[in-house]
């Protein structure tokens, strides 16, 4: 059983050459400087608005596209009200570049925890995650996915995931979240930056969902960074009225990347 594409031709292209070459024009465009990430935060919005930012983190993997075999890709849920954190029993995730398989032995690991379960519908229609795959795709060789869609989850409960499966080299964790939604530019830059403030000082404690749609993942990830003594940087901060839309009304994106 495999998760179909939901957003395919809406929020990327369909045709599997249009995408690929898409993609490889966004990670060319980036000019990655900088060490592989072993975790990133990255937006996950409709190609033509966050795609270029996404692509600054995406295009530093480069380097590590033999070494990394998994993902661990956690979003919200945009669709779907639940507690805790869904997982699929989907075998894998179709984009038009093909499947991608799903590390099942992770997942029952997971499952051991009492705050995830699967919940099938939370995967369905859900875009935070599948918005990512062309881009892993494209940049890594071979590589299986850990799909986790983010309810009402706490950081304890999503650091405790991200801590069991942190893994080697071999594993990268990939946190879905666009900013801001919906304030004139002037304010959305203003409101941004000081959100990529309080990531990179690690205040998970303050940082909301207006200020963050992916703060349940976004959260998480800041508590184990706090707890192992690691840092996390912005490389990227931009909105939909610096790539294309109108500045009346804009939705923000980040990328920050852990060393």
């Amino acid at each position: 059983m495999n998760r179909k594409p939901a957003v395919a031709g809406r929020f990327y292209p369909a045709h599997p050459q249009q995408l690929h070459q898409l993609v490889a024009q966004y990670l060319n465009d980036a000019a990655p400087d900088g060490k592989v990430p072993k975790a990133m935060i990255v937006p996950h919005a409709g190609y033509i608005y966050s795609g270029p930012v996404a692509a600054t983190a995406y295009a530093r993997l480069k380097p590590a596209a033999a070494t990394i075999h998994r993902v661990v890709l956690i979003g919200p849920s945009h669709r779907v009200a639940f507690r805790g954190l869904a997982v699929s029993r989907t075998h894998a995730y179709s984009t038009p570049l093909g499947d991608v398989e799903v590390d099942r032995a992770a997942i029952d690991e997971l499952l051991k925890l009492p705050f995830v379960e699967y919940i099938e519908q939370a995967h369905t229609l859900e875009h935070s995650l599948e918005v990512h795959l062309p881009f892993l795709q494209e940049v890594l060789q071979q590589f299986t996915l850990v799909p986790i869609v983010a309810g009402d989850a706490s950081p304890e409960q999503v650091c405790q995931v991200l801590d069991l499966l942190w893994g080697g080299d071999e594993t990268l964790l990939v946190i879905s979240s666009d900013l801001s939604h919906y304030h004139d530019y002037a304010t959305a830059k203003r409101l941004d930056q000081a959100t990529s403030h309080l990531i990179e000082q690690l205040q998970y404690e303050e940082i909301c969902g207006e200020a963050a749609c992916g703060k349940v993942p976004v959260n998480g990830l800041l508590k184990l960074l706090r707890q192992k003594g690691l840092s996390i940087k912005t490389i990227d901060l931009r909105n939909s009225g610096d790539t294309a839309g109108d500045k009346q009304q804009v939705v923000g994106y980040g990328a920050y990347v852990v060393d």
